[in-house]
């Protein structure tokens, strides 16, 4: 009951999260690499925007989700915290996956897809192109590898 309890308290920070931070070019801007490949050349060609373009290196994206999750998810493990490294290890797997499972289905492919909010000015009407799933099928599949890795760091540290 715990864990569920821990899975629905995630999501929700989670698309708290991600909705707090779009909502404007400014805040979008900061999400540049999810957005399909057509959309980002429209902003690296939009003079009023293509300054403000922060690029992160995939490598150093990587690193810096196994960094924040193994942070965060640790802390909700300590509510659940067990003796046994298996179990601990399970228990962050299955809320780092459910995580990764909930932001694949609900954020980005039902609400993300469909919302005026991650638009940038002058691509509001690319529906299109917006609602391409190629980034956030990539995105969870290296989510499945992130928090594999996430859940052997925390059971190691939970279970010490």
């Amino acid at each position: 009951m715990e864990l569920l309890i821990e899975n629905i308290v995630l999501c929700l920070i989670f698309f708290a999260i991600c909705f707090l931070g779009t909502g404007s070019d400014e805040k979008n801007i900061r999400s540049f690499d999810s957005y399909p490949d057509e959309i980002q050349q429209l902003i690296i060609n939009d003079d009023r925007l293509k300054n403000k373009i922060i690029r992160k290196s995939s490598t150093m994206s990587f690193i810096s989700n196994i960094f924040v999750f193994s942070i965060v998810l640790c802390l909700f493990g300590v509510i659940i915290k067990t003796n046994s490294f298996k179990q601990n290890f399970i228990n962050i797997l299955i809320l780092g996956q459910v995580v990764n499972a909930f932001d694949l289905i609900f954020i980005d492919m039902i609400w993300w897809r469909n919302t005026k909010r991650i638009r940038f000015k002058g691509t509001e009407k690319l529906d299109v192109v917006y609602r391409n799933p190629k980034k956030h099928i990539r995105s969870f599949l290296k989510g499945i590898i992130v928090f594999i890795i996430v859940a052997l760091i925390d059971a190691l540290i939970l279970s010490l």
